[in-house]
């Protein structure tokens, strides 16, 4: 039995949001009557997204590429924050769909959406580890339709919108042309990249190469079954210690705030159980701009809005901070903004040092590309011709 497609969308944007606590407005008078103070005008580069796209086929004998999917989030996340636009970090948002699952209805060609557009990077992982296979019946042309639009793609000239689709079955399978789907995304600037499983050449006979020509992307062709290889380095204990005080720097506020809280520990735990080295590049993503939970946690919510923090309710807040005078407050989360830095100062350099090492391990002993390879592959030759700069 051919082994059946997998598809991937990975997005990245600039929305915010406050989760499910409703923050009174923080607007004050100002002196010109309007009643409203004027914000400075930002810089289009302050509002640059990186848009990627992730479709995975949770058809029968998909489980391989959905492991290397799971291996790779991390490390496909850390890439793209080392690109920056005019000098500054790109907002990163992630959606992600699963298609050809036969649990999945006929009426929606198969496809669901298992996320929007989101920044919440946790989110992504905990729905990527929920993934199940059934067989079905796989349609490029539709589920890139379905991405094409039904997601907030980006306007603006400098936001790299990217699809990238994986899978071994014939690829104009469905009643919806995937030549229509990809000229839909092309007239938005959208880049649709096809990662085929199996051998090359028969993925270019099966028309999956041409659907990466029409998409101004790139076409790559993988081994699903392959396991991912991690380097184990000497920095990664190191690492793993500034991980944990990372998370007591946390602070849940809302109604989601606990549970947040929980699920970024069980995602340590997902990324652990794939191996120690893709739980390590999840700590290494938690000193990057692109991991942040303004939505329950106080500590970026203050970030985004300094005046946020005043505005909360009594009932939205832990109950450690409960009872607690505003100013009291402020000095706690000030402090743990203050030690969240510190930590991931410290991250940031021992991860250059230990990409380092596996830069000189990989060179002694290369290997294929994997489904994240592929995609890191294609968002650093988007990145240039966008004219942004790889850190």
């Amino acid at each position: 039995m051919k082994v059946r497609s997998i598809t991937a969308v990975i997005l990245l944007s600039s929305t915010i949001t406050f989760g499910n606590c409703r923050l009174p407005s923080t607007r004050a008078q100002d002196h010109t009557g309007t009643g409203i103070n004027k914000q400075p005008e930002k810089n289009k580069a302050d509002n640059t997204k990186i848009q990627v796209v992730l479709l995975l086929d949770t058809s029968n004998s998909m489980d391989g590429l959905i492991e290397q999917a799971k291996s790779r989030l991390w490390n496909i996340i850390n890439t793209i924050t080392t690109l920056k636009y005019q000098g500054k970090e790109p907002v990163v948002e992630i959606a992600l769909y699963e298609y050809g699952n036969d649990g999945l209805s006929k009426q929606s060609n198969y496809i669901r959406q298992v996320t929007p557009l989101v920044t919440d990077l946790d989110l992504i992982s905990e729905k990527l580890f929920s993934l199940r296979t059934n067989g079905g019946s796989e349609y490029c042309g539709a589920v890139i339709n379905e991405a094409v639009k039904k997601l907030s793609w980006g306007k603006e000239k400098a936001d790299m919108k990217l699809i990238y689709i994986a899978g071994n079955e014939d690829f104009n399978q469905g009643s919806i042309s995937y030549k229509e789907s990809i000229s839909a995304a092309m007239s938005q600037d959208i880049f649709v990249n096809t990662i085929y499983c199996g051998d090359r050449k028969e993925g270019i006979n099966i028309l999956w190469k041409d659907g990466a020509d029409r998409g101004g992307g790139k076409y790559f062709n993988i081994d699903s079954d392959q396991r991912i290889r991690f380097v184990e380095t000497p920095y990664d204990a190191q690492i793993e210690a500034c991980d944990i005080r990372i998370n007591n720097t946390y602070i849940g506020y809302g109604g989601q705030g606990r549970l947040k809280k929980e699920n970024q520990v069980l995602q340590d735990n997902n990324a652990k159980s794939i191996h120690k080295g893709n739980y390590t590049e999840r700590a290494v993503s938690k000193s990057k701009s692109a991991y942040k939970n303004q939505s329950w946690d106080m500590v970026d919510l203050a970030k985004e809005d300094k005046a946020a923090l005043k505005n909360l309710r009594e009932e939205d807040l832990p109950a450690e901070l409960k009872g607690k005078a505003k100013v009291e407050i402020e000095a706690i989360v000030a402090e743990k903004t203050k030690e969240r830095e510190a930590i991931q100062k410290e991250i940031a350099a021992l991860s250059v040092k230990r990409q380092q090492y596996i830069d000189e391990q990989v060179k002694k002993n290369p290997e294929a590309d994997d489904l994240g390879e592929a995609i890191n592959k294609s968002i650093r030759e988007v990145a240039v011709k966008k004219g942004y700069t790889i850190r």
